[in-house]
C-alpha cells in the first residue's frame, strides 16, 4: 500500500493521523486510456501531445494546472515510449509537444511534491529519470529521433523532459521561455537530470549553467540559443512547418528498419497478498522477514528458427516475456512494497536452452525487433542497478544462470552457490553450474558504460579476461569461486545456515545507511552523465527534500504559492 501526507504536515515531524493509505500504483495503461497524453501516428513520424487532466492526478490533494505532472503522468509517458518503440517500427521520429496555449509544461506538480511522503518523492524522481533515459536511449539505438516542440514556456521538470529529446525548438512568440527555477523557487533541484544534462548534454558553460539555473524565469529567444539551451526558436507563424521539416529530415536519416509491430498486450499476471507471478517469473512476498524471493523461470522449449518465428511470437517470446515480467516487477516492488528490503534472486530451468535464446539474441541482433528486445533487457537491467534495495542472488541445483540471466546474479550485491548438491532433498541432482557468454561481456552495459563482469572487476582487467576466457564452459562453485564470479561456494553443511545468518543481518541494518553503501559499490569506475543523474544529483537532492530549509514547515517547497518565502536556515552544511 502508498502512504502520502496532508500538506499540512512537514516531514521531519510527521502525525500518524496525517498520513493517508491509499492503493496499490498501477503502471499498466494504453494509448486509449491516457488521460494526458494524445498519440498520433502519421506515417513516419509521430506526435505526442501532453494535455494534462487538470483533475487527474493519481492521489488526491492536487490539481495538475498549467501542464504539471505527477507520477501517473510518467506512467504513461513510459508507455507511449515502448509502444513507440515496439508496436511502430515505422516511426523513425517523434515529436513531443505541449497542448495548452504558450505552456508546453510547468514541470512536477509543486502540491503533490509538498504533500507526498519521502519515499513516494525519491520514487517518483527515479522513475522520471529511467523514463528520460528512455527517450534518449531511442534516439540513439531505435532511429526514432525524439524533437521536442515547445509551443509555450518549459519550465523545471517541463525542460527536463525537452532536454531527453535530441533536438529542442522554442517558438518565438515574446513571452515563451526555458527555465530550471527549482533552487530559487522551491530550494531544491532539477532532480530528473537538469543540472547535468544542461552541461554534460548541451555542453552548456558552466558559469551560464549557474545563471541558468538560479534565475526562475528563465532564457528566451537568442540568448536560449546562443548558450545552447535550444537547438532554435521560430516564430509561430512557421513554427509547425519547421518542426514538420526536422521530424522528416531526421525520419530520412533513420536506420530503422521494420513494417509489423509487435502488440505490447496486457500482461498476464497475478496477484496476491504473498505473491506475484507472471509466466516465467514469481517473486514470493516474505513480509515477516522485509524480503522478496524473485524466482526467474528459464525457457519450456527451443528458440523459433529465424526472426519471422520471434516477430510471429511477439511478446511471448521469451527474452521478451522475462524482460516485461521483471520491468513490472521491479516498478510494482519499489513503489508499493518498500518494507521489503531485500531481494532474492534465484533462477530454475535448462541452462541449454537458456543459451540458445541466448545465442539468438545475438545472431538476430540486425533485426529491429531482436535489437529492441536487446535493449529492454539493458533498460531492466539498469532498473534494477538503481534500485535501493539489497539484492542477493542464490545459485543452486536447477539454476540456470547463464549468458543473459547470469546478468541478474552479477546485478547482485552478493552471489552465494551451493557447492554439491541438498543431499537430504535431492542427492542425485546435478550440481550447480554457470555459464558466461559473450553477453556478459557488453551487450547490456550499466550506467558507467561497463559490463557487470568489468564493473566487478573494476581496475583488474585481468581477472575480466581470464573469466571471458572460460566463457562457454560449465562453472561448478570452486571454479566459480576461485574465479572470483560468486561471493562465496559453500556445501550442503553450511549453505543454508550461512544463507538465513545473511539474510537476516541484513534485514537488520539500516535501510538508509544500505541504500548509499550498495548506490556507492554498484558504480564503480568511470562517471557518466547517467551515474551522476543517479548518483550524485540523487543523492543529493534527496538529502535536500529531507531538509527544513525545502520540506519543513516553513521550507520553500511548501510555502510555494502562498506569497511566503521559504524560510531558510542560512547556516551552510
Amino acid at each position: 500500500m502508498t502512504v502520502i501526507e496532508t500538506p499540512d504536515h512537514a516531514e521531519d515531524d510527521v502525525d500518524a493521523a496525517a498520513l493517508t493509505v491509499l492503493p496499490d500504483v498501477e503502471f499498466d495503461t494504453a494509448p486509449d486510456r491516457y488521460r494526458h497524453f494524445k498519440l498520433d501516428i502519421d506515417g513516419e513520424v509521430a506526435t505526442l501531445t501532453l494535455t494534462v487532466d487538470e483533475d487527474g492526478g493519481l492521489v488526491p490533494g492536487y490539481q495538475l494546472k498549467m501542464n504539471s505532472y505527477d507520477l501517473g503522468v510518467d506512467i504513461e509517458l513510459y508507455d507511449a515510449v515502448q509502444r513507440l518503440r515496439f508496436e511502430h517500427p515505422r516511426v523513425r521520429a517523434v515529436v513531443l509537444t505541449g497542448g495548452l496555449e504558450r505552456m508546453f509544461c510547468a514541470g512536477a506538480n509543486i502540491r503533490m511534491l509538498a504533500q507526498s511522503s519521502h519515499a513516494w518523492k525519491v520514487n517518483f524522481c527515479k522513475f522520471t529519470n529511467e523514463t528520460r533515459n528512455g527517450i534518449e536511449d531511442a534516439t540513439a539505438n531505435s532511429g526514432q529521433t525524439w524533437i521536442a516542440a515547445l509551443n509555450g514556456t518549459a519550465a523545471g521538470g517541463g525542460y527536463e523532459i525537452a532536454l531527453a529529446c535530441e533536438q529542442i525548438v522554442l517558438i518565438d512568440d515574446g513571452s515563451s521561455t526555458v527555465s530550471l527555477p527549482e533552487l530559487p523557487l522551491l530550494g531544491v533541484l532539477p532532480g530528473t537530470g537538469g543540472l547535468t544534462r544542461v552541461v554534460d548534454k548541451r555542453l552548456v558553460r558552466k558559469d551560464r549553467a549557474d545563471l541558468f539555473a538560479t534565475r526562475p524565469e528563465g532564457y528566451r529567444g537568442a540568448t536560449a540559443v546562443q548558450w545552447g539551451l535550444v537547438d532554435a526558436t521560430v516564430p509561430r507563424n512557421s513554427f509547425a512547418q519547421d518542426i514538420a521539416r526536422r521530424a522528416h529530415e531526421a525520419a530520412a536519416a533513420s536506420p530503422r528498419t521494420g513494417t509489423q509491430g509487435v502488440e505490447l498486450a496486457p500482461l498476464d499476471r497475478r496477484e496476491t497478498d504473498a505473491e506475484i507471478s507472471y509466466p516465467y517469473v514469481i517473486a514470493r512476498l516474505n513480509r515477516s522477514a522485509r524480503r522478496a524471493e524473485i524466482t526467474v523461470q528459464g525457457p519450456a522449449a527451443r528458440p523459433p528458427a529465424d526472426a519471422a518465428g520471434v516477430l510471429a511470437l511477439g511478446v511471448g517470446y521469451w527474452p521478451m516475456a522475462v524482460t516485461r515480467a521483471l520491468d513490472d516487477l521491479i516498478l510494482r516492488l519499489r513503489t508499493n512494497e518498500t518494507e521489503l528490503g531485500t531481494w532474492v534472486l534465484r533462477t530454475e530451468g535448462d541452462t541449454d536452452l537458456v543459451l540458445a535464446y541466448d545465442a539468438q539474441l545475438r545472431e538476430l541482433g540486425d533485426d529491429w525487433f531482436v535489437n529492441e528486445m536487446v535493449h529492454f533487457y539493458k533498460r531492466t537491467l539498469k532498473r534494477l542497478d538503481v534500485t535501493s534495495r539489497s539484492l542477493i542472488a542464490v545459485i543452486e541445483p536447477g539454476s540456470c544462470f547463464a549468458g543473459l540471466l547470469l546478468e541478474l546474479a552479477l546485478a547482485c550485491d552478493r552471489q552465494y552457490m551451493l557447492d554439491g548438491v541438498y543431499e537430504d532433498v535431492d542427492p542425485a541432482a546435478e550440481p550447480a553450474t554457470i555459464v558466461l557468454t559473450e553477453s556478459n561481456d557488453g551487450p547490456y552495459p550499466m550506467g558507467n558504460g561497463l559490463a557487470r563482469l568489468q564493473s566487478r572487476f573494476w581496475g583488474r582487467d585481468e581477472l575480466s579476461s581470464e573469466a571471458m576466457a572460460k566463457a562457454g564452459q560449465r562453472l561448478g562453485a570452486q571454479a566459480c569461486d576461485a574465479a572470483g564470479l560468486v561471493t562465496a561456494a559453500l556445501d550442503d553443511i553450511d549453505f543454508e545456515d550461512e544463507l538465513r545468518i545473511v539474510l537476516e543481518e541484513r534485514a537488520s541494518l539500516s535501510p538508509d545507511a544500505l541504500t548509499g553503501m550498495e548506490a556507492n559499490h554498484r558504480f564503480v569506475g568511470p562517471e557518466t552523465m547517467e551515474t551522476k543523474i543517479f548518483g550524485r544529483l540523487t543523492a543529493w537532492q534527496n538529502w535536500i527534500f529531507i531538509r527544513p530549509n525545502a520540506s519543513g514547515p516553513g521550507g520553500a517547497l511548501r510555502r510555494f504559492g502562498t506569497g511566503q518565502r521559504g524560510d531558510y536556515d542560512y547556516r551552510r552544511v
